[in-house]
Parts: C-alpha cells; structure tokens; sequence
C-alpha cells in the first residue's frame, strides 16, 4: 500500500520549522529532505525518523520498526500532530546525520 500525497504533504508541512523540507517518491513510497539530507520515510501513511542519539534523546516514545520489509530499523513517529516537536526532532537528527556525498557526474 502506497502513502497517501495528503498525508505525504501533511508530514512535510508538520516539519517544515526544521528548514527546506522535500519529499520524494522512491520505491512506491516517499523519503523525506531537510535542507538536502534525507532524515526519514513515509511509508504506508507512516512516518518514520532515521536513528540517531540526538533524535533518541528528544522522542517521547522510543519504537523501532522497519518501514518495510527487510529495510532496517527506524523510529516509528506515531505523534505527528505537533508541529514543534516534528521540527525540532528533524533538526536535531539532522545535525546528526552525515552530510550527503557529491553526486558523481
């Protein structure tokens, strides 16, 4: 089952405190961009964070699930009415993650 672009635009807009959010289809479902870093996925209308310390530190509910089947671990982000705690969960794992390689040409 594929993510609804409502609900796709919704998380976007949730987030959007954290800086230039993007979504982009991938695989039938959608990876979410902060400021050009991929920081989660919307899968089957369920959101889900990249695991970092920082991320951990802030959720009010730690669960792990996979977005899909044979995917890896990632927060499950059940609250996703928030605004504030969206964008400041974003930014946070966003200061964590790596910075995105060049692209090769």
């Amino acid at each position: 089952m594929a993510s609804n672009a409502d609900f796709v635009q919704y998380i976007a807009d949730q987030c959007a405190e954290a800086g230039e959010i993007v979504t982009r289809k991938m695989f039938g479902d959608y990876g979410i961009y902060c400021n050009g870093k991929i920081f989660g996925l919307i899968c089957d209308d369920r959101f889900y964070l990249k695991p970092t310390e920082a991320g951990k530190a802030l959720l009010r509910k730690i669960e792990l699930r996979p977005p899909y089947e044979g995917a890896k671990d990632y927060f499950y982000i059940e609250e996703v009415d928030d605004h504030e705690y969206l964008s400041t969960l974003v930014r946070a794992t966003c200061k964590a993650l790596p910075e995105p390689k060049p692209k090769k040409r």
